[in-house]
């Protein structure tokens, strides 16, 4: 099946708020692609912004961008290395970086550091990593290396389920990582992140520093492309398809 169809049907299934992106790497920039700073600084408010835009062209992140790229999304895409006082901000602050400031985030310095030694090596896709509708791959496969969902609660409890309806370990084929929003959308799933499990898909995000700009009601869902594939296989025998009314009740219970 195409990345288009495989976009298609858990759009379709999953009854999803945005048509799911795919992310993959590219020694050029694709046609009509605009780099993600063209939209925000933020590589993850960008993704976001782009999955609700109907037309939205392709975006990259790349080593050379034309304007300022947030450094941490730099470094969950591999394209830098961690600042390594960042450790401070994303825990209890420090008066030697930024004036003190911190955003709480861990408990201390040292964990954060821990946090990133255990994620492992970041690798990029390619030269450049690409985020763009499923829907713009008909007739090509660039190497897809993952699918990016954005539902409500409901809709992404589903999903999860179709991902266990061939599940052998009931804890570890769904996760909800911590880590920047744009790692939980992309890194993670698409393996750039050394240690980041290979069988498993993504829950998010769960960073609260995005909470100013994504919406309240969404979760989103990071699927490696070989899970995203027999996802779509598995959609005539499970649930979804057998018990729709189950899925997606018309008739709900007020508690």
């Amino acid at each position: 099946m195409s990345v288009s169809g495989i976009g298609a049907k858990l759009f379709e299934a999953g009854r999803l708020q945005a048509k799911p992106l795919c992310a993959y790497g590219s020694n050029a920039i694709p046609e009509g692609a605009v780099p993600s700073t063209s939209i925000s600084p933020c590589i993850a408010k960008a993704i976001v912004t782009q999955a609700f835009q109907e037309k939205a062209p392709p975006i990259y992140v790349a080593a050379q961008m034309p304007d300022t790229c947030c450094g941490g999304g730099f470094a969950h895409f591999g394209f830098t290395k961690f600042n390594p006082d960042i450790k401070y901000f994303v825990s209890t602050g420090s008066k030697y970086f930024r004036n003190g400031a911190a955003e709480f985030l861990r408990a201390t310095p040292e964990l954060v550091e821990e946090n990133q030694r255990r994620m492992g090596k970041i690798t990029p896709l390619g030269t450049y990593v690409v985020i763009r509708h499923c829907s713009d791959l008909v007739n090509e496969d660039p190497g897809v290396k993952s699918i990016l969902c954005f539902g409500t609660a409901e809709r992404i409890r589903n999903m999860c389920s179709l991902v266990h309806f061939r599940s052998i370990n009931p804890f570890s084929d769904v996760l909800v990582p911590q880590g920047a929003s744009c790692s939980t959308f992309v890194t993670y799933a698409s393996g750039m992140a050394e240690n980041a499990p290979r069988g498993a898909v993504f829950v998010g995000p769960c960073d609260p520093t995005g909470n100013s700009w994504f919406p309240q009601d969404l979760l989103s869902l990071a699927i490696p492309i070989k899970i995203a594939r027999q996802m779509t296989e598995d959609l005539e025998s499970s649930f979804i398809t057998k018990r729709p009314s189950v899925a997606y009740p018309e008739q709900r219970i007020t508690l």
